[in-house]
């Protein structure tokens, strides 16, 4: 009688080219049963927390990957046994060399034998820079071959392989050269070990088919200094930097030394933009919304958007050459403090909602974000964003750039100050407006009348009827 074999599901990608993700928290443990498209895990990418169904029926067999481990996109995370015997995944044989992935320019390949699936040979995924996700490469208990014989295996020693395929050793795997000779190593990784004087032929990699990792080369550059040992005591401690604050980090330092900022200041009597508030509360369209300041800002900049089109827009740096694309809709960036960091979910087409609409999406999307339950949708694809520093007390300041985005406006606290109006020494409401923008797209000339737009608009609001 056959025997039903293990599968397995691999952590996929949950949208726009994530390459990794934490595991948080299981859901399941081994021996429970499970359905299709129920709730197994909850997994924290660079951008949210997503909760991943099963994909099929059975019983748990093997958790692969243990909450809090960061686990690459396509490796096997979970075992499941579709007869409900709950036998655990194995090793299965190699292929043969002809089965195997043909290799692709500029990504090197895995010579190595390794655990497969059952179900299809070794290959790359397309997710990540420089070399792909081994599929299958985590190590896993035995199991009955696909003939249905047991599998001769020593206890406490690697599986045995065919005799065609070298003997796998115990001692960890040095790094994988690829085909230049060089050990395997993601690009920035071999950067930081360059900057540092690290060899990375010295280094044996923790990562996956034994390559290289940041933190490998730091543990070399350490060891090589020899420092003397410091341990967090009660008067400091330390946070390791991952999911949400790691990407953040990644994202505004490639931003600031890869796009020449420019910001610009602009101080604006905002009193009759608090009159329009207060009577925007009033009125039946905005009952149960909260209508903020925010809300008009976000008006004004979509009205700048629409008289300034470039201001909306990206650098492409191409096969061909570099473009800009002009983006001729809008979707709102609009920067939210959580507990996990800062975040940017984004109103999508905003340009084509009414001011009621725009109050209740705005309202949505940042109580979701603080909420933990962004999707990666949610925050990907913006095309220009908001950051409101004034909810902080705060005047003003320089924003950085979101990757890909052309310019960010900064709003400022709205404060009593001593302003000249109508000829007149009198106490208005008054804010700071800051736009950063991208110096390739957005020259002095248009980065200041987009700028001023806004300033305008906020100071009449009634311009925004005229202009929109």
């Amino acid at each position: 009688m056959p025997v039903s074999e293990p599968r397995l599901f691999k952590l996929p990608d949950v949208g726009e080219g994530l390459t990794e993700a934490e595991i948080v928290k299981w859901h399941v443990q081994p021996g429970d049963t499970v359905e299709d498209g129920q709730t197994i895990v909850e997994i924290e990418t660079a951008k949210a927390i997503v909760e991943l169904p099963c994909p099929f029926d059975g019983v748990v067999a093997e958790l692969l990957v243990g909450e809090g481990e960061t686990v690459d996109v396509g490796v096997p995370i979970i075992s499941v046994d579709p007869g409900g015997d709950g036998a655990a995944a194995t090793p299965v044989s190699e292929p043969p060399a002809q089965t195997a992935a043909p290799r692709e320019e500029g990504v090197p390949t895995a010579n190595e034998p390794g655990i497969v699936t059952p179900e299809e040979p070794p290959k790359r995924q397309p997710v990540l820079v420089g070399y792909g996700v081994k599929e299958g490469a985590t190590k896993r208990r035995p199991r009955k071959a696909a003939n249905g014989a047991a599998q001769a295996v020593k206890p406490a020693q690697p599986p045995v392989r065919p005799p065609a395929a070298p003997p796998v050793q115990p001692p960890a795997p040095r790094p994988q050269p690829v085909g230049n000779g060089l050990p395997l190593a993601k690009p920035p990784v071999r950067k930081m070990a360059k900057d540092l004087g690290v060899d990375l032929a010295t280094i044996t990699g923790s990562g996956p088919m034994g390559s290289i990792t940041r933190e490998d080369v730091l543990a070399a550059q350490a060891a090589s200094q020899q420092p003397a040992p410091v341990q967090a005591g009660p008067r400091e401690e330390r946070i390791p930097v991952k999911g949400v604050r790691k990407a953040t980090a990644a994202a505004m330092s490639g931003s600031a030394f890869t796009a020449p900022h420019v910001t610009e200041f602009l101080q604006v009597d905002v009193t009759r933009t608090m009159e329009t508030v207060k009577r925007l509360r009033e009125l039946p369209e905005f009952e149960g919304v909260k209508v903020s300041p925010l809300l008009l800002v976000a008006r004004a900049l979509l009205t700048a958007v629409r008289r300034n089109p470039m201001v909306n827009a990206t650098w492409v740096d191409g096969p061909n050459g570099a473009e800009i694309v002009v983006k001729r809709y809008v979707n709102l960036g609009i920067a939210a403090a959580t507990d996990r960091g800062l975040i940017v979910p984004k109103v999508k087409d905003a340009q084509d909602l009414d001011l009621p609409g725009l109050a209740r999406a705005l309202n949505a999307l940042t109580e979701k974000a603080r909420a933990g339950k962004a999707t990666p949708a949610d925050l990907s694809d913006g095309t220009i964003s908001i950051t409101n520093v004034g909810v902080f007390g705060v005047d003003s300041g320089t924003p950085i750039l979101t990757p890909g985005e052309a310019a960010i406006l900064a709003f400022g606290q709205i404060r009593d100050m001593p302003w000249v109006h109508e000829g007149e020494l009198a106490i208005r409401k008054v804010t700071t407006l800051a736009l950063s923008f991208d110096h390739r797209i957005v020259d002095g000339e248009l980065g200041s009348r987009v700028l001023r737009d806004v300033g305008d608009m906020l100071e009449d609001p009634i311009r925004m009827l005229a202009w929109g």
